[in-house]
């Protein structure tokens, strides 16, 4: 899409000459001695196409650097919400073909749990994964006790209490039923998801930057220095001189002062921005720790199940008898315990086949189908569009990046080149046609404004101020947070803005080689995530066991090491042919 600048100081913009030569008595701006072309009311009109022809450079502009940060968020996004429907539907046919006596009441369980994982990629605050997958497991433990633990326990004469049920939940992380395979699975989407997050809310935090930076006006200062520098030639009858590059420069880091303090924050986010995106590109951590999901699982009720019969002495120790007598008006034992809310902002749907070609039956069960709400923003409108690896989007997003790093602090410039100033042996000097500029040109910022000749700035727009505070705390919440080496301070010092040399289209999906990293490239540490490891009894292995009634369930070592290369195969040509 293409955002035509214009061009300030533009013809139509001209007011029409006098029939009479006038004073310069009632003019504001452009005084001087002589006669004049312009009137009080032209120098009006001239102050606000000024004003109006800036801001719409400055936002044509911004608008490319907008698009590509709000187009690959939605793109992150769009290919997580791939790789949680395939691994939904993986996970899914985990209990239609293995467990099927509780794959109607598991299935909202699992939808939970994926609809959290979904709400935690997107950002959300009050999402934690360690606490949604103990919380999943909590609720599973009575439906597996139940069922597949304990399958003959209720009778004709006797249905689980509620009570019973209740107290499975609350006590599963004492009893410790499933070994470690809970812990496990809560570090590993810990790990893996982490850095998806925080692009997320980078990418949040870099679009509210943007909309702040298009929210300010102009002062009036800024308005006027525009007039002499833009209009004030066509009142002598000089329609055809330009601006010196010098005064242009003073001008627009004047009336910019305030954007260019944002210069070093956006620095460090840009460079955090390509920190985050670095990690998804290295591998396909985020895609193999989804898909061990229902791996996980498979474990974790085989490891109830292989000790059954000492897993039911500890329970009935703990929570006493769990049924009771049949009433007149028996309640499902299924229906009033395990069925689990759904956050609102997702919407269920299965969208996709699952690996198994399995069909889920309709049972009018809203949790039964799941699909994670997808935006509303198209990055590319064609009908052919597919979702990427997240591999290929993140190399492809850090080469686009590193050209706005400096994009604040260059701006000026970029307003400047090539659409005011023509490489002449005269110019507009603000005051006379000249052949050079004399004055002084000051750099970028608040403090160097203090010595330009052409407009005096007094303090930076609130908005802007509040702005660049809000993105320092952000990047150092985030650099602290994700354990980075460098809080990217050394990255401003030492770079220019310019793009790194390769933008890393090379990728090795496409049979490329030497794409690895550079050994002086940012790197992000993986911060050891905190979880709390449920005390287990002695009754339960550390490691996963080996059935001998039931071989053909359980998962053996080859079998953990090649499943996931088969899958990850799998997904990557399915998410092509989505």
């Amino acid at each position: 899409m293409e955002h035509g600048r214009v061009k300030i100081g533009h013809r139509n913009v001209i007011a029409q000459r006098s029939s009479e030569h006038g004073s310069d008595a009632d003019l504001l701006i452009c005084k001087h001695q002589g006669p004049t072309c312009c009137t009080r009311k032209m120098e009006e009109s001239y102050y606000a196409a000024a004003q109006r022809d800036t801001l719409q450079n400055i936002l044509s502009y911004s608008f490319e650097l907008k698009y590509l940060i709000l187009g690959h968020a939605f793109s992150f996004q769009d290919t997580f919400h791939s790789l949680l429907s395939f691994t939904l539907n993986h996970t899914y046919s985990l209990f239609d073909s293995t467990y099927e006596t509780i794959s109607r009441d598991a299935k909202p369980l699992v939808s939970t749990l994926f609809s959290d994982l979904d709400l935690y990629l997107r950002g959300d605050a009050n999402i934690s994964v360690e606490h949604s997958v103990h919380s999943f497991y909590d609720k599973l433990f009575p439906l597996v006790y139940q069922h597949l633990v304990n399958p003959g326990l209720g009778s004709n004469i006797s249905t689980w209490s509620s009570e019973g049920s209740e107290c499975l939940r609350a006590t599963r992380h004492d009893v410790n039923p499933f070994g470690p395979h809970p812990q496990e699975l809560a570090q590993g989407l810990s790990r893996a998801l982490v850095a998806g997050r925080a692009l997320s809310r980078a990418l949040a935090v870099g679009a509210d930057v943007l909309n702040a930076t298009e929210s300010v006006g102009m002062a009036r200062q800024c308005g006027r220095a525009l007039v002499r520098m833009l209009f004030c030639p066509h009142c002598r009858g000089l329609t055809l001189i330009r601006p010196c590059g010098g005064l242009c420069l003073n001008v627009m880091r004047g009336c910019l002062a305030g954007l260019a303090e944002l210069d070093g924050p956006w620095r460090r986010y840009v460079a955090l921005l390509e920190a985050l995106s670095g990690v998804l590109s290295g591998g396909y951590e985020v895609e193999l720790a989804l898909l061990r999901i229902r791996e996980r699982i498979n474990d974790a009720i085989l490891t109830a199940q292989l000790h059954g019969p000492h897993l039911s002495a500890v329970v009935g120790k703990v929570c006493g008898s769990l049924t009771e007598p049949v009433s007149s008006t028996p309640v499902s034992p299924t229906s009033r315990r395990l069925t689990p809310s759904v956050n609102p902002t997702i919407e269920l749907q299965i969208s996709v086949t699952s690996s198994s070609s399995t069909t889920l039956p309709d049972t009018g069960n809203q949790h039964e189908h799941i699909t994670l709400k997808r935006r509303s923003l198209p990055l590319k409108p064609s009908k052919n569009d597919k979702p990427r690896s997240l591999k290929k989007i993140s190399k492809e997003f850090m080469g686009y990046i590193q050209r706005y790093k400096s994009f604040f602090s260059t701006l000026p410039e970029m307003l400047c080149e090539g659409e005011v100033v023509m490489d002449e042996n005269t110019c507009w000097s603000g005051e006379d046609v000249v052949e050079s500029y004399t004055g002084h040109v000051v750099g970028n910022g608040l403090q160097a404004q203090r010595h330009n000749p052409e407009i005096k700035v007094r303090s930076a727009d609130p908005i802007l101020v509040n702005m660049k505070e809000k993105l320092e705390h952000f990047n150092q919440e985030m650099w602290g947070e994700m354990g980075l080496g460098t809080d990217g301070r050394e990255d401003v010092e030492t770079s220019s803005g310019d793009a790194a040399e390769g933008s890393g289209e090379c990728d090795d999906e496409d049979g490329c080689q030497g794409s690895g990293r550079s050994e002086d490239e940012t790197v992000l540490t993986k911060k050891e995530t905190h979880v709390r490891s449920p005390p287990r009894d002695p009754f339960i292995p550390a490691q996963p066991p080996i059935s001998r009634t039931n071989p053909a369930h359980i998962t053996t070592i080859s079998s953990v090491l090649f499943l996931p290369l088969l899958l990850i195969i799998q997904l990557l040509l399915w998410t092509e042919g989505f």
